[in-house]
């Protein structure tokens, strides 16, 4: 019997609604010189860990590239096991606007919504990969 070097298909780590994605595209067209926006974590606030966007003149070598409905988004390499399965949505209410994540690895948020408890994905649901 012969092992298949097929590997199974790689999850996707992120996501977007079509809202977060028109969104996205409004503030690529401010900054015509980044090439994405990126997407990380950090250690921060009462809950453990925040999100963070911010924009990307390059892709790096371990970035992981996201192409949803027309746009790119970059994710830190550090990030994605915590964001895998995730779905980013843009939410506009009464006195705010802005980026939600619908994050599957998220255990528990602040009262404020700043921060949020995240715990990594299993390693075994990336799958095999060349090179990994």
């Amino acid at each position: 019997m012969v092992a298949s070097t097929s590997a199974r298909p790689r999850p996707k780590v992120l996501g977007l609604t079509d809202a977060a994605a028109a969104r996205v595209r409004e503030v690529m067209a401010s900054k015509p010189d980044a090439v994405a926006l990126k997407i990380g974590i950090k250690k921060g606030g009462c809950a453990g860990m925040e999100y963070t966007i911010s924009w990307a003149d390059s892709v790096g070598k371990y970035d992981e590239v996201v192409e949803d409905k027309g746009v790119k988004v970059v994710i830190d390499p550090s990030a994605v096991l915590y964001l895998l399965g995730t779905e980013m949505d843009w939410k506009v209410e009464k006195l705010s606007a802005q980026f939600v994540f619908n994050n599957p690895n998220q255990k528990s948020a602040c009262g404020c919504g700043e921060s949020v408890n995240l715990v990594p994905a299993d390693k075994s649901e990336i799958g095999s990969q060349p090179g990994a």
